[in-house]
């Protein structure tokens, strides 16, 4: 699976299934090595923040420089875990996982206000003033039982959002 232009065989593609909870078919897999071998340019098996760049969807995402530091240097493997989020087959949990994952810019596995700041000014732009986002945000935390000072964990986000019916689904065309 290194050398992206060998074939995928059938252990690759289950091993690969296993590793993303079964929230792709192998159709879906065979789909995605496709479009990774495409993004991998130089061949080496592992796509660069560059590569993904070249992805137009990608490339206007408010949140791109984000998810860069997420994806720089995948692997096959690590590229379908990462995508597997987006699935219609992924569990609430996993997609809060990945919505964590992009708040926590640090990694340390705690999101401060500061952090929730900073994702909702990548998302409004100029759109809203930093005031009216402060606001937002304090009220979002306030009706959740947080605080401006609250750290938040996994299991926060768990509880602010897993009662809302959260749809982050991509579609993988399949040949």
């Amino acid at each position: 699976m290194g050398n992206t232009s060998s074939m995928l065989t059938q252990y690759d593609i289950e091993e690969v299934q296993e590793h993303c909870n079964h929230t792709f078919s192998q159709q879906e897999i065979v789909s995605l090595y496709q479009r990774f071998c495409q993004l991998d340019r130089n061949g080496g098996g592992f796509i660069s923040a560059e590569e993904f760049l070249s992805v137009p969807e990608f490339a206007v995402n408010p949140l791109s420089q984000r998810l860069l530091r997420m994806l720089d240097g995948l692997n096959f493997k690590e590229f379908v875990a990462f995508l597997s989020a987006f699935s219609p087959r992924a569990t609430l949990q996993q997609k809060v996982e990945f919505i964590f994952k992009v708040y926590d810019s640090d990694g340390n596995g705690k999101v401060t206000f500061s952090d929730m700041l900073e994702v909702l000014r990548d998302l409004s732009g100029q759109f809203i003033s930093e005031q009216q986002r402060e606001q937002v945000l304090t009220h979002v935390l306030e009706e959740a039982g947080y605080t401006k000072n609250s750290l938040l964990g996994l299991s926060d986000f768990m509880k602010i959002l897993g009662n809302n019916g959260l749809k982050m689904e991509v579609e993988v065309p399949v040949d």
